[in-house]
């Protein structure tokens, strides 16, 4: 729901995929008590190789018992059979949520391996969406969906912090307070919203085979258990950023439902791992491990830190 599969996958340098929301059961892992799944939430496998990604994923997507009577699961087989010929769009970074260099240097370079390969690249192509508002959209749907953990002193609480907040009150915090107490009204709208972005990125994908993008905004940073998570601040590029504000590199394919495979993109300079997001349409979860499978004959794939055995 906010990079618990990919954000591992990527400091670890291993892969990892976030499957299209629906298509692998929740019930089992969910709270005990809970059969309803929750709104972006999905199960995935993380894996030290692209084959392991997809053995895992035909083993637990398809339906729950309920409905497997009524429909089985069927994905679209991947588009093409080698890096040549297939199209890439790539966002090295994003002014919502920008990325060290150190980290997007990576992208780049998988980018460029594949445009080597014969795929063709192209570095401005973009959906047509508001990547500010679709983060936005993301932040209200995923707050309100995790606001049924809170106990009711603290959906009280969060009432009364709502009302006091002024229009003009747009950071996280007051981004969450709202979400968390909002009417079913503000949620149908917002999902109206989602479904237009849906739609967009479904005209993206009829012209591009995948997009690379990254998956936080730097590679592993230090541990840093003070305060709450909007307090924390890692350093991009020489500037301080919130790290709740890398939720935008979860949020942009998560919120609108899209499968999201990590793969290893190789070392910083500081010697730590690094993954590229591989994001793919609608039910593409087979082309996006796929695309991970032939990447790592270009630059390489898991590669087993010092002292591993």
């Amino acid at each position: 729901i906010g990079a618990s599969i990919r954000n591992p996958a990527h400091y670890c340098g291993v892969y990892g995929h976030k499957p299209t929301y629906g298509i692998v059961p929740v019930r089992g892992l969910a709270t005990p008590g809970v059969l309803a799944p929750g709104d972006i939430s999905v199960v995935g496998p993380m894996a030290r190789s692209a084959e392991d990604l997809a053995l895992e994923l035909g083993i637990v997507a398809g339906p729950d018992e309920m409905d497997a009577p009524g429909w089985r699961l069927a994905l679209p087989k991947p588009r093409r059979k080698s890096l040549k010929g297939y199209r890439i769009a790539v966002m090295l970074s994003d002014p919502v949520c920008p990325v060290d260099s150190a980290y997007s240097d990576r992208i780049q370079a998988v980018a460029e391996a594949a445009a080597k390969a014969g795929a063709e690249v192209d570095f401005k192509a973009r959906p047509k969406i508001d990547m500010q508002r679709s983060h936005d959209i993301y932040i209200q749907l995923l707050r309100g969906v995790t606001s049924a953990r809170l106990p009711v002193e603290e959906f009280e609480n969060n009432l009364a912090k709502a009302a006091a907040l002024d229009d003009d009150d747009t950071t996280y915090p007051d981004q969450q307070v709202r979400a968390a107490v909002q009417y079913h009204r503000d949620w149908v709208g917002a999902n109206e919203e989602r479904m237009h972005m849906r739609w967009a990125w479904h005209e993206f994908f009829r012209e591009w085979d995948v997009l690379l993008c990254p998956t936080a905004s730097t590679d592993a940073m230090a541990h840093d258990q003070e305060g709450e998570r909007w307090e924390r601040f890692i350093n991009v590029n020489g500037e301080p950023q919130s790290q709740v504000d890398q939720l935008f590199w979860a949020g942009m394919s998560g919120v609108v439902y899209l499968p999201s495979t990590i793969a290893p993109a190789g070392l910083t300079p500081a010697g730590l791992p690094t993954g590229v997001q591989i994001v793919g349409p609608h039910l593409g979860d087979l082309q996006t491990i796929d695309f991970a499978r032939l990447l790592a004959d270009e630059i390489g794939g898991f590669q087993a830190p010092p002292g591993y055995d």
